[in-house]
């Protein structure tokens, strides 16, 4: 990539953000998360659980989470995806499968956001074969709309729900940027 090329790239990703529509501030998420830890407290306190952050996008999201949970719990990640350089899912394939056993453990899957959700179907399909005693999922946001994978599905632990729009920040990517963006923005062209 040349000067000027990397230059634009970097202008194009600051315009981005510049005409982003902020829909859900950094307090509003910090108020979401306390909540879901609340009651993931209140439901798994006693348990000693086994968290698992899907990657990359529940990283923010698992870390600011994992911060307000007051008791003993072990944390893995996974990356999995469906993709495998296609545009349509096939089955799950594990970039990076899990490293924590889950037989007998009550297991949480963490994620930025459940969109359509077939990747987090395939995920707690596994989890069920692989002998956990329960799982659960928990994710920052639920997209609003009705192409879910499965119908009806739904998170155990949701912190919002947002609107059926492209989304990137704490955690969601635009072209691969932003995750870090402080709040949850929809850009104004998508």
């Amino acid at each position: 990539m040349t000067h000027s090329s990397s230059a634009d790239a970097l202008n194009s990703m600051q315009d981005v953000m510049d005409n982003a529509d902020c829909l859900i501030s950094q307090a509003q998420v910090e108020q979401a998360l306390d909540r879901m830890a609340a009651d993931i407290t209140r439901d798994l306190g006693d348990k000693m659980p086994v968290f698992y952050c899907v990657m990359n996008g529940g990283l923010i999201t698992t870390g600011h989470l994992l911060t307000r949970l007051g008791f003993p719990l072990e944390v893995d990640y996974i990356h999995a995806t469906r993709y495998r350089g296609g545009i349509r899912g096939g089955e799950l394939f594990w970039r990076v499968s899990p490293e924590v056993p889950m037989a007998d453990r009550h297991v949480v899957i963490v994620d930025d956001i459940l969109d359509e959700g077939a990747t987090l179907a395939a995920i707690l399909d596994y989890c069920r074969q692989a002998g956990a005693a329960s799982v659960s999922t928990a994710v920052l946001v639920d997209k609003v709309h009705d192409r879910k994978a499965v119908p009806g599905l739904k998170a155990d632990y949701c912190g919002l729900d947002v609107v059926d729009r492209y989304v990137f920040g704490f955690g969601m990517d635009y072209q691969g940027y932003w995750r870090n963006a402080p709040g949850i923005f929809a850009p104004k062209n998508l």
